[in-house]
């Protein structure tokens, strides 16, 4: 199929991305204990042992995999299943992972660094380096008429950036007239499969990052700058912006700053020809059975995207990402590399929320959120010193710097609330870590 058109899935508001917060289980001091003795020993998590040998001998995906590490440490590694259904070849450390949303704490960290350079500021205006955002407007209602507007009270910036409160939308979560004319515009920055999915929108093509930008400045706002938190394209307006400040790319300027020296060397926006046995097929749940929708083999991965998406671009593997949240725990240092400054990374990871933005019935009620992920607070549902997202094929990774360990979880079923994995993986993490009662490995939702 030729030009493949870029879809967004129809999903509801917690498809993308459900809780990263461990809620009570979160133990403190012995958490870090036990963090530090779980190293290399997979035996240390029966919970999740089990739980992922239960959603892979059930046919609920076809392969999981976790890998959980303290500090820098080399990580333990727990994986069931195949790359493909019915396939040979094991899920490993070297499958290649749709990781969608998790692009966004990369992005997040990647503007940071900037940043650091003195080169952008969080209370920046947007407008002051994308003039096409100057003199939003805003909508009425928020599922309204795109024509009845107000104009914006206050710019967009940086922060609002970071945080999804500059008052974007989003195909996968607005309604109404707007969400039609994104896809109108083609301001769909995901793809996922080369064919149609019933029911699902395609929406024009993506076009390129400028006229991508061009084309979202030119649409109303959904809500007031700094005024809610709402799940929107902020990511990708990242990309430009770090594009337009750096000169490069944003996948160039990855390749220097992050990728290049942190040797995550298996991370990419294209699949090379030569990589393509290791990615892993993606599916869809549908009535107890997975229905492949972009199988490795012939994946819209394999061709090259619109642009370098901010917020769903990554594939990559288990290993690499592992070095991004070792970075993390290590406050911007992998071993002898140092990519930013620790106060840099620090910032990074608080709680970077506007104190003006409304919480109430969002994913982050309750807890904050930083450069592309959510921020623990240090309250029982929200742990002090957590910081991760998720992607809507299944994955989840986080870091609790307070106990010193990182964690991911990999697999690929679309949409992401098909299963509880994605949601309550922290969860299993830090029931096995208390040595809490194992998790009984029940995966229906």
């Amino acid at each position: 199929m030729t030009n493949p058109k870029t879809i967004s899935p129809a999903f509801d508001r917690r498809s993308v991305l459900g809780a990263i917060g461990a809620s009570a289980l979160l133990g403190g001091t012995s958490a870090t204990a036990f963090a530090r003795s779980m190293v290399k020993d997979p035996a240390r998590f029966p919970g999740l042992t089990k739980i992922i040998n239960d959603y892979v001998s059930e046919k609920k995906v076809a392969g999981m995999l976790a890998a959980i590490g303290y500090q820098q440490e080399a990580p333990t590694v727990i994986s069931a299943g195949t790359q493909s259904l019915g396939g040979t070849t094991p899920v490993s450390m070297k499958t290649l992972w749709r990781m969608y949303s998790q692009t966004k704490p990369v992005t997040g960290m990647a503007a940071m660094m900037l940043v650091e350079d003195g080169k952008l500021d969080l209370d920046q205006p947007l407008s002051e380096i994308l003039p096409e955002f100057k003199d939003m407007q805003v909508l009425v209602d928020p599922e309204g008429a795109v024509e009845n507007t107000v104009a914006a009270k206050s710019p967009i910036t940086i922060r609002q950036l970071q945080t999804h409160t500059a008052g974007l939308g989003y195909t996968i979560i607005s309604k109404g007239p707007i969400q039609k004319a994104y896809l109108a515009a083609g301001l769909t920055p995901g793809r996922v499969s080369r064919n149609p999915i019933p029911g699902v929108d395609p929406g024009a093509p993506t076009p390129d990052l400028k006229t991508f930008i061009e084309r979202l400045a030119e649409l109303p706002l959904v809500y007031q700058p700094g005024s809610k938190w709402s799940y929107s394209l902020s990511h990708d307006v990242l990309s430009y912006v770090i594009e337009v400040i750096s000169g490069k790319s944003l996948d160039a300027f990855l390749q220097e700053r992050m990728f290049g020296p942190l040797g995550m060397n298996d991370m990419f926006y294209q699949v090379p020809a030569d990589r393509v046995g290791d990615l892993a097929d993606n599916y869809a749940p549908f009535a107890g059975s997975l229905f492949p929708i972009d199988p490795g083999a012939t994946s819209i991965y394999l061709d090259a995207p619109a642009f370098a998406f901010g917020s769903t671009g990554l594939v990559g593997t288990a290993a690499d990402y592992d070095k991004f949240l070792q970075m993390l725990l290590g406050f911007g240092r992998l071993g002898d590399v140092q990519v930013m400054k620790p106060e840099t990374a620090k910032l990074g990871m608080s709680n970077l929320l506007p104190a003006t933005a409304d919480l109430s019935g969002t994913w982050v009620a309750k807890q904050g959120f930083g450069a592309g992920g959510r921020v623990g607070l240090g309250t029982a549902a929200s742990p002090a010193g957590t910081f991760g997202w998720g992607g809507a094929a299944g994955t989840a990774a986080f870091v609790d710097t307070k106990n010193g360990f990182r964690a991911g979880g990999y697999t690929q079923y679309i949409p992401s609330n098909s299963y509880p994995f994605q949601s309550e993986f922290p969860k299993y993490v830090y029931a096995d870590l208390l040595g809490a009662d194992a998790v009984e490995g029940k995966t229906s939702p």
